[in-house]
């Protein structure tokens, strides 16, 4: 049996844990010696890196549609402070130095994400998709990744057939963050929009980037183990020097998650034990 914690024991002591947790957070960030992006810019870089685009709306959810609008407009406040930052050399981009008060003028609405392993409604949820995707542009250029951590279950099917696996990046207030640090000589900025139906992704530079990025999946599998279905894939990323046409291919990561929805008929799945 699962030990169970004091929030768990006495929940009116919740509200208390997360203002503790969050002011350590930051406190911790203040007196750690980096230096974080905070200043933006209307004035777009040069030089395009990497582009996406991520559907908002997932009719594959299961859930009412009302929450994936909730979601699409909770992406959009949460992007502003972030829309047009600059990173420049030695500089640290954190994901929640950012977004901390994005919703001091306009309220979030509920949207879904997990809690304990459920899908819940909350406030301010599903804001993982524009993490993932920042998660996403930052592979296709040489940020150094400082701290990311990928979803332990992974709820919903994909919005897109032929969507990468394992590139996600999970972020919670006052736990789990997501940053990179410029180790380059070079300048970087963030760009995020929208239209109706797709959030978009840009990350542009000052100067061009030598080296040109593709991130992909050799390898994916599914096991059973403990009466719970995990996907296990290799993150790879090709860097090839654009100058002279060499390229490398190296393994980034290997993400595992448990897979909380049906996997398609024929899915091969390996049994293991515990």
């Amino acid at each position: 049996m699962s030990r169970r914690g004091i929030t768990q024991i006495f929940p009116f002591l919740l509200p208390l844990r997360k203002w503790q947790r969050k002011k350590l957070f930051y406190l911790k960030m203040r007196f750690d010696g980096n230096s974080y992006a905070r200043e933006t810019s209307d004035i777009s870089l040069p030089n395009t890196v990497y582009e996406t685009a991520s559907l908002m709306l997932n009719e594959n959810s299961g859930f009412d549609i009302k929450y994936q609008l909730n979601k699409a407009h909770n992406l959009k406040i949460a992007a502003k402070p972030l829309n047009g930052v600059v990173i420049k050399p030695q500089e640290t981009f954190s994901f929640w130095q950012l977004v901390r008060q994005a919703d001091r003028h306009e309220r979030y609405r509920d949207g879904l994400e997990l809690v304990r392993g459920k899908i819940v409604a909350s406030y301010g949820g599903g804001l993982c998709q524009l993490s993932n995707m920042l998660f996403l542009l930052f592979l296709h250029t040489p940020l150094t990744v400082v701290e990311r951590h990928g979803h332990a279950v992974e709820a919903f099917l994909p919005a897109n057939e032929g969507m990468l696996h394992g590139i996600d990046a999970t972020i919670s207030e006052g736990w789990l963050d997501l940053k990179v640090r410029n180790d380059t000589d070079n300048v970087f900025q963030i760009e995020v929009s929208f239209d109706d139906r797709f959030m978009y992704g840009r990350i542009l530079s000052l100067y061009p980037v030598e080296m040109e990025y593709t991130v992909f999946n050799p390898a994916v599998s599914y096991v059973r183990q403990g009466g719970k279905v995990y996907q296990i894939c290799s993150v790879c990323r090709t860097e090839r020097d654009r100058a002279s046409g060499e390229q490398y291919e190296r393994e980034l990561y290997i993400n595992r998650c448990e897979i909380a929805y049906e996997l398609p008929h024929g899915t091969l799945i390996e049994e293991r034990g515990l």
